[in-house]
């Protein structure tokens, strides 16, 4: 395909193009996302007598898609991505995500295709986003490649003039799978960091930031060009020059005199690191830093753990699996509320009480256009009874589920855990610390606080010998 002299007809629409290199970059991203859902495709793109982009054509098979994705979308999110295949009433999803510790400051990174079209849709990406609620910090976006396979009969593409947002006739069912399918693969995901983390690490320690005004030595200034050098004085020259280096083994090991050995305590905590606790993703506890940070050793590699954001990952998980075991505790108003609602939508909520029943919020239809509200969930408190019922509404005429009321459930709870977990300052015997990597291997999600902060780094041996020079 050539395009030369776009506007030649419609010198009107010139007037509404951008610069030059936004153009460029938007046509970039379109050839782009046509090419990952065609991997067996050459796709060759140059324009102001340059190449833009080129990609090879990956051939056929189940591995074609991924290596034209990890053209496309870069080898690191290969590395980090979590492979997704579900199928839920006729339609299927397949594709990639990435794990929660490797995001992009944007929702650009994803790509959606429903029947192999590219598409935008503002509900596909609240999924994307609803998926990665309590992983992810709210200025943070997950990368994916995402592929929908459903029946063209339940689908409307004819919804936006240039084909990009689509109209599903259910879009509950799609909303649920896409977020399901997710939080499945993330769940299943274990303990595993960004391999991105190392790096940036690495980065921390490489020189370069420094400004240049540490001196190596104490009392020893940098050299500089042009400066003097002092005149030779014979009287403060020795005549032998070695007599001056007599004791110097003996006041360098005075130096370290002053530096105790560790406590009996201590090193019997380290010597009971046994092969199996080092052969553990996390590795075993071998120190406290700071009071906050745990300091844990594997077979391969050194592992730092926060112990808050680790410890409020766990409370989280454990107070989101006690709410939702079983239906919440309810608190009864002094007199119901009435909320007066178009028609369809206290239809829509009465059909729907007792899924919200569950969740604590009891009510029943009063008259024509109305609910009356009995009962709230207990965990909520005082809450605007009015707002909440007509946002409900409104969600459950886009989505038929109560996510909204989950949200603001979830979102309490992750507030608890906040004020319920293992502080910072507070220390730690080798025993808790170890317990801690323990549950934090067993916990989905771990790897992030429910503010979406990391919860450790990994650091991998074979990258500490480089930092030394012995690689």
């Amino acid at each position: 395909v050539e395009v030369r002299d776009l506007f030649f007809a419609t010198p009107a629409r010139l007037k509404f193009m951008k610069s030059a290199r936004a153009e460029s970059t938007a046509i970039g991203d379109v050839v782009k996302r046509i090419a990952v859902a065609f991997p067996g495709v050459r796709f060759s793109l140059s324009g102001s007598d340059r190449s833009m982009l080129e990609l090879a054509a990956c051939g056929t098979g189940p591995e074609a898609r991924m290596r034209r994705i990890a053209q496309v979308m870069g080898e690191e999110f290969a590395a980090n991505a979590l492979e997704i295949d579900a199928e839920r009433e006729g339609v299927r999803l397949t594709g990639y995500t990435s794990i929660p510790s490797y995001s992009r400051g944007n929702g650009l990174a994803q790509y959606v295709y429903v029947n192999g079209r590219p598409v935008r849709d503002k509900m596909l990406a609240g999924a994307i986003r609803g998926a990665y609620a309590d992983t992810l910090p709210r200025d943070r976006h997950a990368v994916a490649a995402l592929f929908i396979d459903i029946d063209p009969a339940l689908v409307d593409v004819n919804v936006h003039p240039a084909k990009a947002d689509v109209r599903f006739r259910d879009p509950g069912l799609v909303r649920g799978l896409v977020v399901g399918a997710i939080r499945q693969v993330l769940a299943g995901a274990g303990i595993r960091p960004s391999t991105g983390a190392a790096e940036a690490m690495m980065a921390a320690f490489r020189p370069g930031g420094t400004d240049g005004s540490a001196q190596p030595f104490p009392g020893h200034g940098p050299w500089q060009a042009g400066r003097p050098a002092a005149p030779f004085d014979p009287s403060t020259s020795p005549s032998r020059p070695l007599d001056r280096a007599g004791g110097f083994a003996e006041r360098a090991q005075a130096a370290f005199d002053t530096v105790s050995a560790p406590s009996a305590d201590a090193r019997a905590a380290m010597a009971q690191a046994s092969p199996e606790q080092m052969a553990r993703p996390l590795g075993a506890a071998r120190a406290q830093i700071h009071e906050n940070y745990i300091v844990a050793q594997t077979g391969d590699s050194l592992v730092i753990v926060d112990q808050h954001a680790a410890h409020e990952r766990l409370v989280y998980e454990a107070l989101k699996q006690a709410i939702h075991a079983r239906p919440l505790p309810s608190q009864m108003l002094l007199l119901p509320e009435i909320v007066d609602l178009p028609e369809e939508d206290a239809d829509r909520l009465a059909a729907h009480a007792p899924m919200l029943a569950r969740f604590g919020l009891g009510l029943e239809r009063f008259g024509p256009g109305a609910v009356a509200v009995r009962e709230t969930p207990a965990i909520l408190g005082e809450t605007d009874v009015p707002g909440l019922v007509r946002d409900l509404a409104d969600e459950l005429a886009d989505n038929e589920t109560a996510d909204l009321l989950k949200e603001r459930i979830d979102h309490i709870a992750a507030t608890m855990a906040c004020h319920g977990s293992v502080r910072s300052g507070r220390r730690l015997k080798a025993e808790e610390m170890d317990a801690l990597l323990r549950q934090m291997e067993a916990t989905p999600g771990s790897g992030t606080c429910n503010h979406g902060r990391p919860t450790y780094i990994e650091l991998k041996l074979t990258d500490i010998e480089k930092l030394f020079a012995r690689r």
